[in-house]
């Protein structure tokens, strides 16, 4: 057993010079030409002369017992076949084995077969594993099994048989052990650059679909801007103003004041469905066809019912737009209004402190066809203060989930209702940022002002 144990030892040291060998090759191109089966002519040559010259340098450094030299020959062949391919695997196997020929001996002609052999066989695993890498498992108790294989081939073809027999009974098992030991650290070392490989394309993969992802918010964020006013009309005995406060994934919200002559005005406040790109361009497609429909019909619940059909029409993406259209009237000071499913917006009397709300009068636009929207009227004296807003508003959160509310809108309000528009909407988006507490705007947020001054 001591023999036994010193001859492994040698063994093992030679395997070590083997692996330092093997893992510079597993980092080349060319042995990642072989793990991906795309195997050039002139790759192939290479493996075959690098594994046929690590079979050599295993019978070159084994230690010789009763004439015949045990070693590690088989290792690079194995290897070779299972992790390259048949082609790979027999190449080096015959130099392996040729040489091994050449060194003669009683066991040259069944240690020459074995070697040969390891590579071949070596090579039907690789093709057994086409849909999956050969495991760690697969690669080592091939190791044994060839191993075997090559003591039985020993026994079988060299004589004397009594000295055939020594020989195996003194070298089976430390022969067994390296060559497993050697595949096992091959294996590990081929199957840690699987993992090194497919961790690097999910890497770039993530990396490739955030530059996208940053790309389309980008794309959004623009389309967003560039259809939303770069200056809105101020309505004779009116202090108007709205704003935009896009989120991180830009959602559809827009706002609008459209001059419609003779001292009228539309103001449209909306909101699309969605996030990113489709919800910028459906946000426009709403936004055009809106003021398109508002030059053609002074009636406000025609302006939707028609824009309602044509975006219904144009949508099969199940998309829609909650919208809140209503032309103010310089000269009655009304304001002629209907509501497409939208937040009511809030109207503050002159010396009041309930609020009113301007409730819907017709589901969201895109949503059903053949729509029909009911239209309402208010008057806006000098104080009275007209608060529209998109959900991002009363649904922004803080660290614990709570919403900021529409209670909490009215509350900021009416603390500044004597205040112009823009500090009124300054303020209210102070108040949202305090009590989000640095936790991210999940959503847009969108705020007009309508002051009687």
């Amino acid at each position: 057993m001591n023999a036994e144990i010193l001859d492994l030892l040698v063994l093992l040291q030679m395997i070590c010079v083997i692996i330092v060998a093997a893992y510079f090759i597993t980092r080349t191109e060319i042995f990642t030409e072989a793990l991906e089966r795309r195997l050039s002519f002139g790759s192939g040559m290479y493996l075959i002369l690098f594994f046929g010259i690590l079979s050599i340098y295993g019978t070159l450094s084994g230690v010789e017992v009763l004439g015949a030299p045990i070693n590690v020959r088989d290792l690079g062949p194995m290897v070779a076949g299972v992790f390259c391919g048949p082609v790979v695997g027999i190449g080096a196997g015959l130099i392996g084995g040729a040489f091994r020929m050449g060194l003669g001996g009683f066991t040259a002609v069944p240690c020459s077969l074995s070697t040969a052999l390891a590579g071949a066989l070596g090579g039907a695993i690789y093709y057994a594993h086409r849909e999956s890498p050969v495991t760690v498992g697969t690669a080592v108790g091939f190791a044994v099994g060839m191993e075997v294989l090559h003591m039985g081939i020993v026994l079988l073809i060299s004589r004397p048989f009594e000295t055939a027999l020594n020989l195996v009974s003194q070298v089976s098992l430390p022969m067994i052990l390296a060559n497993a030991i050697g595949m096992l650290i091959f294996a590990k070392l081929i199957t840690n650059l699987l993992t090194e490989r497919r961790t690097k394309a999910e890497r770039d993969a993530y990396h490739e679909e955030l530059q996208r992802k940053k790309a389309e918010l980008q794309i959004a964020a623009d389309i967003q801007q560039t259809f939303l006013p770069k200056s809105i009309p101020t309505p004779k005995g009116f202090d108007l103003l709205a704003v935009n406060c896009p989120a991180r994934e830009v959602g559809g919200d827009f706002y609008d004041a459209i001059p419609l002559g003779q001292g009228k005005t539309g103001l449209v406040i909306a909101d699309v469905s969605g996030k990113s790109v489709s919800a910028a361009l459906y946000m426009a497609l709403s936004r055009t066809i809106i003021r398109a429909t508002a030059t053609w019909h002074p009636d406000v619940s025609l302006v939707l019912a028609d824009a309602n059909t044509i975006i219904e029409e144009q949508s099969d993406s199940g998309m829609f737009v909650t919208l809140f259209y209503g032309v103010l009237d310089e000269k009655t000071r009304t304001l002629t209004y209907a509501n497409a499913g939208h937040n009511p917006p809030l109207l503050l009397r002159a010396g009041a402190t309930n609020f009113g709300r301007l409730m819907p009068t017709g589901v969201a636009l895109g949503a059903a066809s053949e729509q029909e929207y009911g239209a309402e009227q208010v008057t806006l004296l000098p104080g009275d203060l007209l608060v529209l807003y998109t959900d991002g508003v009363t649904e922004a959160i803080n660290g614990s989930n709570e919403e900021f509310s529409e209670a909490r809108l009215m509350e900021t309000v009416l603390s500044v209702r004597e205040h112009s528009s823009r500090e009124i909407i300054r303020e209210i988006r102070d108040v949202i940022d305090e009590h989000a507490g640095g936790e991210p705007q999940f959503d847009d947020i969108t705020l007009m002002v309508l002051k009687g001054v």
